[in-house]
């Protein structure tokens, strides 16, 4: 039998070779991401936010005024209802019981009786300044929690109201 040479301190060059091709693959796969390759990335994300997150808050804002035409149909409802048992429109959402009711926007439902005289200068109005109803006023105030009586005014774009007696439900824009 051979025997084995002993070991004299020198690798071959193909060892050598096979070594740091080894050393080549391995640093590859631990290798880290580039600056590069980051900044993309985070562009990437921030041009979907940027096209996210306004498509969001719309979408958000179709709900609540869809909660607030839903709410202003149920309060001419009860409004209604309670002009058929006491001969008379009440004098407040409260007296309907609806006077707890806030918006989507966090502002109070807002009603006024077209039967009392006191109440003539607040009846809602389109652009030929002629009431909306015949009856009452039913509406929320919007998003910007303010509002007139003519629904061209520009505080008064937001908000939801009841017209022509309430065959019409929604924005006072539309």
């Amino acid at each position: 039998m051979a025997q084995a040479t002993p070991p004299t301190g020198r690798v071959s060059r193909a060892t050598s070779l096979h070594a740091a091709a080894k050393f080549r693959v391995a640093s590859r796969s631990v290798r880290g991401i580039t600056m590069l390759e980051l900044t993309l990335t985070v562009a990437i994300v921030a041009i979907l936010a940027a096209v996210a997150i306004p498509a969001y808050e719309r979408y958000r804002e179709r709900i609540r005024v869809f909660t607030a035409v839903k709410d202003i149909g149920a309060i001419a409802s009860l409004v209604s209802q309670f002009a058929l048992d006491n001969r008379k429109l009440p004098n407040s959402l409260a007296d309907a019981g609806a006077g707890s009711m806030l918006d989507p926007w966090g502002h109070a439902y807002q009603y006024v009786n077209h039967d009392e005289p006191r109440t003539r200068g607040r009846w809602r109005r389109d652009k030929n300044i002629v009431p909306i109803n015949t009856d009452f006023d039913v509406f929320s105030m919007g998003k910007d929690g303010t509002s007139t009586p003519p629904l061209t005014a520009r505080s008064s774009r937001d908000d939801i109201v009841r017209a022509n007696d309430g065959r019409f439900i929604g924005l006072a824009s539309d």
